[in-house]
């Protein structure tokens, strides 16, 4: 998807600059061939194509919202890590100390 917007970009800003380098050209128009034919087109067309996307976000960020609070600990477990979870500060020792 954005291979084709850098593509169509790239040929807009060729276009713009052989207008605005051509004898019967302003820069005006060239500055106006970027964003009329160039800029905003592509700009609909991408958020047209993104609307899956947010769709999909937006599902997956009330899933989140609506599944009830886990316990701490096991979230923790949870989270694929290969290190041992975390304890809540009541079960958590303190650590041992050799006296020189």
């Amino acid at each position: 998807m954005y291979l084709v917007a850098i593509a169509w970009l790239y040929v807009v800003v060729m276009m713009a600059l052989a207008e605005a380098v051509s004898s019967q050209g302003t820069v005006l128009g060239a500055l106006f061939t970027f964003l009329l034919y160039g800029l905003l087109p592509l700009s609909i067309v991408m958020y047209l194509l993104g609307t899956p996307a947010r769709r999909r976000a937006r599902r997956l960020a009330e899933q989140v919202q609506a599944e009830p609070a886990q316990d701490p600990t096991s979230a923790q477990q949870a989270d694929g890590g290969d290190h041992a979870p975390a304890l809540p500060a009541e079960q958590a020792l303190a650590p041992v100390r050799k006296e020189p």
